[in-house]
């Protein structure tokens, strides 16, 4: 929009120019008339330009920034499922979070199956195999963290804020309790700095290649889920380093 208006604008200046240069400049000043024009052109070259690429510059650096956000709501993510795993819950305590990787430990099970003798009256007996799960060892939470860097995963990349952490529980079925959790960070403070217009539009995303809505967030406490809103490609590189 921005871009027509420029071109309308020089479109009605040329032809004003045009006007007054065959009515009113006299001959010898038309070279000063046409050093204005040919200055105007390349102004309008380089304006036209630089709205046509701005667009274009804008989502690469934002997806940039995104990455970097997106990589340690990850690291954050799996932090709070590994706490789930061991204590039942979530935890909105980040420091402590950070703590339970530092001591806590997984539960190392095998299941097996043990015969059992069931007596079912008169004397009559039937052989049944009941599944029996045993605690064999445990394994340290941190060895699942070797390589990332949890110890700063409280610090929104880019910026000297860090995540928010909340945690709920939630009904399901009527009566069914399940704990949740939500990490979000609203785009304009990834993104501060950019263009604000753009930035306005990217907060409106309704998805597809787009992440959706005005925040970048892993979780919901509208709904149970550990799954983050962002389009497929951001998880590109976790699913080559799983390959290989």
């Amino acid at each position: 929009m921005i871009t027509f208006f420029i071109i309308l604008a020089a479109i009605i200046v040329t032809v004003l120019l045009a006007y007054a240069i065959v009515n009113y400049i006299p001959k010898k000043l038309h070279w000063i008339i046409s050093i204005i024009l040919i200055a105007l052109a390349i102004f309008l070259v380089y304006k036209i330009n630089f709205e046509v690429t701005k667009p274009i510059k804008f989502n690469k650096e934002k997806k940039v920034k995104y990455a970097k956000v997106i990589k340690v709501l990850k690291i954050l993510r799996d932090a709070e499922v590994a706490h789930k795993r061991v204590t039942g819950n979530y935890t909105n305590n980040g420091a402590n979070l950070i703590a339970f990787i530092d001591t806590a430990q997984f539960a190392v099970t095998q299941t097996k199956n043990v015969p059992k003798t069931i007596h079912l009256g008169g004397g009559i007996t039937k052989e049944v195999e009941e599944r029996v799960v045993d605690t064999v060892g445990y394994e340290p939470v941190k060895d699942l963290f070797k390589g990332k860097d949890y110890k700063n995963m409280l610090q929104i990349p880019g910026t000297n804020q860090q995540f928010k952490i909340e945690t709920s529980i939630i009904e399901k079925f009527g009566t069914i309790k399940t704990p949740v959790f939500e990490i979000k960070v609203d785009k304009a403070l990834i993104l501060k700095g950019m263009d604000y217009n753009l930035i306005n539009q990217e907060k409106d995303a309704i998805g597809g290649d787009d992440i959706k809505g005005a925040f970048v967030k892993v979780g919901s406490l509208d709904d149970v889920s550990e799954d983050g809103n962002w389009p497929p490609f951001y998880d590109k590189g976790d699913k080559q380093n799983t390959d290989e």
